[in-house]
């Protein structure tokens, strides 16, 4: 009895340090929102020159290649992944998962306002707690089931209301939200049976060569042209910003992290990333206040709670707690013996 006390106690706090984590991925991603916004401006007649999307998808690979960059160097873990067959399995699912979901939003924000994108975007939460019950067979409790509610209302409506027509870019940014989904439910069983570490590394290589491919695929002759912009002044620094916090400490903290916590509660955390890219282009005036922030971030907040406060070890059903991840997993960046 007292080692099961002691088992929960266990769980119950790496659960409240996973959620704080997650925490910080949606504040990193947040400012993501920024960064990605001054790149574009600064590169606003390379776009007209050779295109959106090759432009992007240099963007996109130079943030991820950064990202493998430092982790190579700082990591033993990435370092030896890179001949570890089964990791690169595990890095061509996430990678690619992540690729898909990046490029499908990124050629439907073309044709759509911003705020329609976030709104379609934030349709991953709905998606996982869809796939979550049919695939796995996880149990959603109606406490997850309204927090999915408010979290996608809250995501979609912070910018004011979607405007939809159902037009190719909605129809891709649907896509996006799906494999964005999809790379919840992957990392959560992925990073149980691999290394989070080395996985990681890999996938940030399956990205970097996948832009490149689409770069390629875009750009035709002036693919060269469309890559050298990621040295342009204006474009160094934010880029740099993206590949370190956005995709180096973001994505590597998931990866360690989002195991302990069911995925859907995951995926309601993650929602809250357009609350903190609101509050830094408020700061920086990059846009004004609106009563639907409050409205959009309120229901984001209360369905946070929500689940916070419901979901613990205590009220989650047996069959939707997390597996715990073998004892050679590295939790903290040193392995445990």
């Amino acid at each position: 009895m007292h080692f099961e006390r002691k088992t929960e106690h266990m769980e119950a706090s790496m659960r409240r340090k996973a959620t704080w984590g997650l925490l910080a991925v949606t504040l990193a991603w947040g400012a993501t929102f920024i960064w990605m916004k001054q790149a574009m401006n600064a590169l606003q007649p390379e776009i007209q020159l050779y295109g959106r999307t090759p432009v992007v998808a240099a963007l996109v690979g130079g943030r991820f290649l950064i990202a493998f960059i430092a982790l190579f160097v700082i990591s033993k873990q990435a370092r030896k992944a890179l001949s570890d067959p089964q990791l690169w399995k595990g890095g061509l699912i996430l990678g690619g998962i992540l690729l898909i979901g990046f490029i499908t939003q990124m050629i439907g924000l073309d044709s759509i306002t911003p705020s329609t994108s976030a709104f379609l975007t934030s349709l991953y939460v709905v998606f996982t707690a869809l796939i979550t019950t049919k695939i796995t067979g996880q149990r959603v409790t109606r406490t997850m089931i309204l927090g999915v509610a408010l979290a996608t209302f809250g995501a979609g409506f912070i910018e004011g209301p979607p405007h939809l027509s159902w037009g190719m870019g909605e129809i891709l940014t649907v896509i996006c939200a799906f494999f964005f989904a999809l790379h919840i439910l992957f990392t959560q069983k992925i990073t149980q049976e691999m290394d989070p570490i080395g996985v990681t590394g890999t996938s940030f290589l399956v990205v970097s060569f996948g832009s490149l491919i689409v770069a390629v695929l875009s750009g035709g002759s002036s693919t060269i042209d469309a890559l050298s912009v990621v040295g342009d002044q204006g474009v160094i620094l934010p880029l740099l910003c993206l590949g370190l916090i956005g995709s180096l400490f973001a994505l590597l903290l998931l990866n360690l992290l989002q195991r302990y916590l069911h995925p859907v509660q995951a995926a309601i955390i993650y929602a809250l990333e357009p609350v903190w890219a609101t509050v830094f282009a408020l700061g920086l005036n990059m846009t004004t206040w609106t009563g639907w922030i409050a409205v959009g971030g309120g229901a984001l907040l209360v369905g946070n709670l929500m689940v916070e406060l419901r979901e613990n070890p205590e009220t989650i059903p047996e069959e939707t707690s997390v597996q715990q991840p073998p004892k050679s997993v590295v939790i903290s960046g040193a392995e445990e013996e």
